[in-house]
């Protein structure tokens, strides 16, 4: 069992309008923390041109490195694992956001986050365009 978020990118709050732009897995059993960024520039400036991607890009990279821990991921990356994740996908009302928390199976974690990046994250025409190649 493990439990995993979706990472968006709200580039006005008010609006409430995202682009899903990662995910991130948590096994306590497994010990288990990572999370995988892929930002679509173009779905994100479609929503609103003005937004800053420099540090949108500098934010996001922040995750993985927490999510892997150790000293180069500052006092956050110093807490156990668990602690990291819950940090990472508590409710804000930021630029970057996390979907509620949710449960999956699997044997694989690598592959439960592949997945959830293929059917959350990258558009649905990505898709399309690969199983027709």
């Amino acid at each position: 069992m493990y439990d995993y978020a979706i990472i968006r990118v709200v580039p006005r709050v008010e609006r409430e309008e995202f682009v899903n732009v990662g995910a991130i897995v948590s096994c306590g059993s497994k010990k288990f923390l990572a999370a995988r960024i892929e930002l679509n520039e173009q779905r994100l400036l479609a929503i609103d041109r003005t937004v800053d991607l420099a540090t949108i890009r500098n934010h996001l990279a922040v995750i993985p490195i927490i999510c892997a821990g150790g000293k180069s991921a500052g006092a956050i990356g110093q807490l156990p694992h668990r602690e990291r994740f819950h940090w990472i996908v508590a409710p804000r009302s930021t630029i970057i956001q996390t979907s509620r928390i949710h449960t999956g199976f699997c044997n694989n974690l690598d592959g439960a986050l592949d997945r959830l990046m293929e059917t959350m994250v990258h558009p649905l025409r990505d898709r399309a365009a690969a199983v027709n190649d």
